[in-house]
């Protein structure tokens, strides 16, 4: 009868085959079995599947979701990652391996949001911080979602995020940055890191500047949007330090090398023992470079830069990101109560004013 499938067998095939439509595609499938009875027992499940889908009771799980893991779904996304350019690209490989080590062997199907909370709960006994778990969660929920929409999976299990609280604290103070830079023992390295000073540009963005970039007619460096971490290139005016910086980066340039910003020729790669040291001898011991990024940014909003014009400056695109690294320090709120007070002081005095006695205040109702 039509809507009850069928049983058949291929040429040459030890073992009996199915088909069976579901939403107007036919679905044939192995049944495994040399029994045509087995064959016709697999048939009456499928078909009970079919029903309970079209009920919305239970999505159907036909025999390719059944053989899908999360491995398989990492891989996809991945390569869905490379084809579209992804910027930090080499960051995420790293939270798709572990989450494919600790997860891959899995069904897709089998994992629920219990599952999810299950992994998310022994990521922080191991010590990971809740940023961490969600980049990787996320990371999962892409994987699945991308299967959803290729029509691989029918549903994808509810993922939950945890509370952040990761808004970058730790600034400089300008002479504690020079110190910081007159340490470092190195001139391209030291270039490197007053640009990062005064732009709050990513270390990345800032690495790819090359001198194709630089318009020297103009005197301005455009980031292409293929370098950008937002995907949206910004022109970068040279005043000041910053002409001073591209000066010396001229005189340092070297035959060969297109970079801006280099070590004899060379991409800069990290730097971290150097920089601790300098640390260290500046006597700011725990800085970590990515301070500069927030330091930039509260550095140009101090000085009455147009919000909208700092933010296109270090490449922030949402108002959120960028309130996060304008963090209000004590000194501002101790300068906040300062003006407070002074404003107070300098309102004139209200002699000769009488006072409202509430008790002596009659009102008479004509």
């Amino acid at each position: 009868m039509r809507g009850t499938g069928r049983v058949f067998k291929r040429p040459n095939s030890t073992f009996w085959w199915i088909a069976y439509c579901h939403r107007g595609k036919e679905i044939r499938e192995s049944s495994g079995a040399a029994e045509k009875k087995d064959a016709e027992r697999l048939l009456k499940q499928r078909l009970k599947e079919i029903g309970a889908d079209s009920l919305g009771l239970k999505a159907f799980v036909g025999p390719k979701q059944d053989r899908l893991t999360v491995g398989d779904l990492l891989a996809a996304l991945e390569s869905d990652f490379r084809v579209r350019g992804l910027k930090s690209l080499a960051k995420t490989i790293g939270h798709l391996r572990i989450l494919r080590a600790t997860l891959g062997d899995l069904r897709a199907i089998d994992v629920g949001a219990e599952a999810v909370n299950r992994y998310i709960e022994r990521q922080l006994a191991e010590g990971r911080s809740p940023a961490t778990v969600n980049r990787r969660t996320t990371l999962l929920g892409e994987a699945f979602r991308l299967a959803v929409r290729r029509r691989q999976l029918s549903s994808m299990p509810d993922i939950s995020k945890l509370r952040e609280d990761n808004a970058r604290q730790g600034f400089f103070a300008s002479q504690d940055f020079f110190a910081v830079l007159s340490n470092l023992g190195d001139q391209d390295i030291a270039d490197f890191m007053e640009w990062f000073f005064w732009t709050g540009m990513r270390p990345g963005e800032i690495r790819s500047l090359t001198w194709q970039t630089f318009d020297r007619e103009t005197w301005t460096l455009r980031l292409h949007a293929k370098d950008a971490k937002t995907g949206h290139g910004r022109v970068i005016p040279l005043e000041g330090s910053l002409r001073e910086i591209i000066q010396r980066r001229t005189m340092a340039r070297q035959f060969g090398c297109d970079l801006i910003f280099h070590r004899n020729g060379t991409r800069i790669g990290t730097f971290y023992k150097r920089w601790k040291r300098a640390c260290q001898l500046a006597g700011v011991a725990g800085k970590i470079p990515y301070d500069l990024r927030r330091t930039a940014v509260r550095n140009m909003v101090r000085s009455g830069v147009p919000e909208r014009v700092a933010m296109s400056i270090s490449g922030h695109r949402t108002r959120a990101i960028f309130d996060r690294y304008n963090i209000v320090s004590e000194r501002d709120l101790r300068e906040a109560v300062s003006k407070t007070m002074a404003y107070v002081k300098s309102l004139p005095d209200s002699q000769g004013a009488v006072p409202l006695n509430r008790q002596t205040v009659s009102v008479s109702v004509q």
